[in-house]
C-alpha cells in the first residue's frame, strides 16, 4: 500500500534555533519584535504547504541553560506572546495551522482555553495548542503565588530524572488540558440562534456549566467563547521521557519526540505505545500522531550547510547542541532521512530551522519539492482546518441532544 503523505511542520523561534542565528548574513534582528517579520515567515511556510507552524514561548527570558536564567548578552533575549502573535498572523493566511505555546503552570486553564478558542475563530479553524509546564523555578517569581521544583545540573543531564522531578506539574497540566477541552465543549455547536426578530441570541439550554473539580482546579464554566470551529483544537506536546510520554498519551492529539536515528525512533515510539497502554487510551477512537523533531541546517550545494554551521558555531563560541538530532546537509539528503525514519512508524516531522529565513526557505523551496517529486507530500492543500490537514475527525460535543432532553 502507498504510504500516506508526510505531515510536515516548522518550529519558529526568534532568528532561528542556532544561538548565533541572529548574526547570520540574512538575519533580521531589528525586526524580531515586529508583526511583519512573523507574517513573512508564516506566509512562506504556507507557500510550502506545511501542515502547521509552532510559536515558542516562555514565562521567563531565554537562557542557554534549560533550568535557570543567565546573564548572557550575546544571544537573542526577549519574545512576543505566542497566542497573541498567532492571532495577529491568522488573518494573513488561509490554510496553515497555527500552534502557539501556552504555559499551563502559572496560567489559569480558563484563560488558555478562551485564548485558543478565540484563535480558532479568527483563523476559521486552524488553531492548535501546545501546553507547556514551567520547568524553571525562577518563573514562579513573576507571580508570587507558588513555588516549583528547582532542577539541578545533575537533573538536566537525564530526561527521566527531569520527568520524575516535575511529575506533579505534568499532572496539573493534564487537568488544565481537560478543563480547556470541557470549556471548548461548554457551548453546543448550535447554541447561537441570532434571531433578531424574536430577540433570542442564544439557546440557554445549549450553554453548559462544566463543573470540573480535580486535584488542581475547580472550574464551573461555561466558556465566554462559543464552541471553536474545530470543536476541539488539536493539542500537541514535546516529550523526551516516560512522564511526558504519559502526559501526551492522556491529553494530546500529537506528540513530538526527539530520536537521533531510525533505531532510536522505533525505541521512542515503543515507549509512547507503552504510555498509551498505561493510560488506557483507545487510539482507534482517539488517534495520537507521532512527530519526530530535527534541527536542520540546509543548503542546496553539497558541503555548504556544514561550512555555514561551522561559521555559526564559531560566532557562538561552541558547537551547536540540541535535545533533537542536528541535521546538516542538502534538502535531498534530508528527504532521504525523513522517508527512512518514517518506516519506524512516524506520522511526520517538526523541523527547527537553524537560521531564519534561510533554513525555512530551504525547507519550503528545496525539501518540499523534493518530497513532492517522490510522492511523499501534498501538492496542494486539500483541507481548510488544522484537523483536516492532520486527518483528525472533528469530535462531537459532550452534550448531545438526548442528554439535554433527559435533563428537562
Amino acid at each position: 500500500m502507498t504510504a500516506p503523505p508526510l505531515h510536515l511542520a516548522v518550529a519558529l523561534d526568534a532568528a532561528g534555533w542556532h544561538p548565533a542565528a541572529w548574526r547570520a548574513e540574512d538575519a533580521r534582528p531589528g525586526a524580531l519584535f515586529s508583526a511583519g517579520y512573523w507574517a513573512d515567515l508564516v506566509t512562506e511556510a504556507e507557500r510550502g504547504l506545511l501542515d502547521f507552524v509552532t510559536f515558542e514561548d516562555a514565562l521567563g527570558v531565554q537562557s542557554a541553560a534549560f533550568h535557570r536564567p543567565d546573564d548572557r548578552t550575546d544571544q537573542v533575549r526577549g519574545s512576543l506572546d505566542a497566542v497573541l502573535l498567532a492571532a495577529r498572523v491568522a488573518p494573513l493566511t488561509t490554510h496553515i495551522g497555527l500552534v502557539p505555546t501556552a504555559n499551563v503552570t502559572h496560567t489559569e486553564p480558563f484563560h488558555v482555553s478562551t485564548g485558543i478558542a478565540t484563535l480558532d475563530h479568527v483563523s476559521t479553524g486552524r488553531a492548535g495548542l501546545r501546553p507547556q509546564i514551567a520547568s524553571r523555578a525562577a518563573d514562579a517569581t513573576h507571580f508570587g503565588r507558588r513555588t516549583t521544583p528547582q532542577l539541578t545540573d545533575d537533573d538536566v543531564r537525564d530526561p527521566e530524572q527531569i520527568g520524575r522531578r516535575l511529575r506533579p506539574l505534568f499532572g496539573e497540566a493534564a487537568d488544565a488540558v481537560e478543563v480547556a477541552r470541557r470549556l471548548w465543549d461548554s457551548w453546543e455547536d448550535d447554541a447561537e440562534i441570532r434571531d433578531a426578530a424574536t430577540g433570542r441570541f442564544i439557546d440557554r439550554d445549549k450553554v453548559h456549566h462544566i463543573d470540573f473539580t480535580g486535584e488542581h482546579f475547580s472550574v464551573r464554566g461555561p466558556s465566554i467563547v462559543p464552541r471553536p470551529p474545530q470543536g476541539q483544537p488539536p493539542v500537541m506536546s514535546l516529550a523526551h521521557a516516560s512522564v511526558p510520554y504519559e502526559f501526551a498519551a492522556r491529553s494530546c492529539d500529537a506528540v513530538w519526540v526527539t530520536p537521533h536515528d531510525r533505531a532510536g525512533a522505533g525505541a521512542v515510539l515503543a515507549q509512547v505505545d507503552t504510555a498509551v497502554g498505561r493510560v488506557g487510551r483507545d487510539t482507534r477512537a482517539r488517534p495520537l500522531l507521532r512527530f519526530a523533531e530535527l534541527l536542520v541546517v540546509l543548503d542546496a550545494e553539497p558541503g555548504a550547510a556544514a561550512r555555514r554551521k561551522a561559521h555559526l558555531d564559531a560566532l557562538a563560541g561552541a558547537e551547536l547542541a540540541s535535545d533533537a538530532e542536528v541535521f546538516t546537509g542538502t534538502p535531498g539528503e534530508l528527504a532521504d532521512l525523513l522517508l527512512d525514519w518514517r518506516e519506524a512508524g512516524l506520522d511526520g516531522f517538526r523541523l527547527r530551522p537553524a537560521t531564519l529565513p534561510h533554513d525555512l526557505l530551504e525547507i519550503t523551496r528545496g525539501l518540499v519539492p523534493e518530497l513532492q517529486r517522490r510522492g511523499a507530500f501534498r501538492t496542494a492543500y486539500d483541507a481548510t482546518t488544522l484537523r483536516g490537514h492532520l486527518r483528525l475527525p472533528r469530535p462531537a460535543g459532550r452534550y448531545p441532544e438526548h442528554a439535554r432532553t433527559a435533563r428537562r
